[in-house]
């Protein structure tokens, strides 16, 4: 069975495939690929450089296409502001959402398609959300403000990120058809939502309404990504349209198990708890042996529940990928 019936298979809960996808949708964190190295992954092998292949996991490309343009202010810090209010904004829009980018995207992709189009890749994209893109100008804390001292302002900026959306997604699926996507939002932390329903309502929803219709038109599935207890927002995100979502973290609560139970139809990508992954193969396989029942019901891709961690050896994962051969066949086995 190809690559692509594989991923096919599991986003629409057909368990007729030899065995669930193999992935690590976030790719590897540079602390972890520096002590790879030192512990003998050949060098070469970087991100779309052959390190899927290596540890047996299956090809997937993963585009984020800009909205700014190079240039574009960086925050001092991370979570720091790069804008205060409308004349900030003002003059830096002629920066953001431009037609370069649009061609920048074009081209991304149709190199990345012509070098690769015999093996197999399964395509997917992440746009920025509501909640996100907002939150990258005005910074961490003043974005949480920005909700009430700028609601117009906070109104435009989505409005413009949709605008342009729909435009990055003409381009996309001019020339590939990906299996899924994601909206990056992070908008829960370990306790849940960091906003209220109401705000979700009036600023956020909004923007996946314009969104999700036509991502799903095109047959693709709409996951939502953001970290930490994300239950309590499924309900919100259903009513957007969203059918998935990633990355599950295990240190916030969540349980797939659980989620699988409340929401027989929603997807999920992730689940497994990436702090147990140093403390052996017992430990590995009783992770394993806790995400199984969402495994078999179908709809579910396990994978690490963010990035994998520099504490992991290269040998530990190495044996966290043979159990996930071993569960990811045994989850479809009639």
């Amino acid at each position: 069975m190809n690559n692509t019936e594989r991923f096919n298979k599991v986003l629409n809960f057909d368990k007729n495939a030899d065995r669930l996808p193999m992935i690590e949708w976030a790719g590897w964190w540079d602390l972890t690929l520096n002590e790879w190295w030192a512990q003998g992954l050949p060098r070469e092998l970087e991100i779309d450089k052959g390190i899927n292949e290596y540890f047996g996991q299956d090809r997937h490309k993963q585009f984020w296409p800009s909205v700014r343009e190079a240039g574009f202010p960086n925050a001092p810090h991370h979570g720091a502001p790069v804008l205060y209010d409308e004349k900030d904004y003002d003059n830096l829009r002629k920066m953001l959402f431009t037609d370069k980018l649009l061609d920048d995207l074009y081209s991304w992709i149709k190199t990345f398609q012509d070098a690769n189009a015999d093996k197999g890749y399964v395509y997917w994209f992440t746009l920025e959300g509501g909640f996100w893109f907002p939150r990258t100008l005005f910074g961490i804390q003043n974005h949480l403000y920005a909700f009430y001292d700028y609601p117009d302002l906070m109104h435009r900026m989505i409005d413009d990120l949709g605008t342009f959306s729909l435009k990055l997604m003409d381009v996309i699926f001019s020339l590939i058809q990906p299996a899924f996507m994601t909206l990056a939002e992070d908008m829960s932390y370990n306790h849940g939502p960091m906003l209220s329903r109401e705000l979700y309502d009036e600023f956020v929803l909004p923007y996946y309404k314009r969104v999700v219709p036509v991502v799903r038109q095109h047959g693709t599935k709409a996951f939502i990504d953001t970290d930490g207890n994300v239950e309590p927002l499924i309900p919100w995100f259903l009513d957007g349209g969203i059918q998935g979502v990633l990355p599950l973290e295990r240190m916030a609560g969540v349980d797939v198990n659980r989620i699988r139970e409340n929401y027989p139809d929603f997807l999920m990508i992730g689940g497994f708890d990436k702090t147990i992954m140093h403390k052996g193969e017992a430990a590995l396989r009783a992770e394993f042996e806790r995400v199984m029942p969402a495994m078999k019901a179908g709809g579910y891709i396990p994978a690490v529940d963010h990035q994998t961690p520099p504490a992991v050896s290269l040998e530990d994962y190495k044996t966290y990928m043979k159990l996930m051969l071993e569960y990811s066949t045994k989850a479809n086995e009639k």
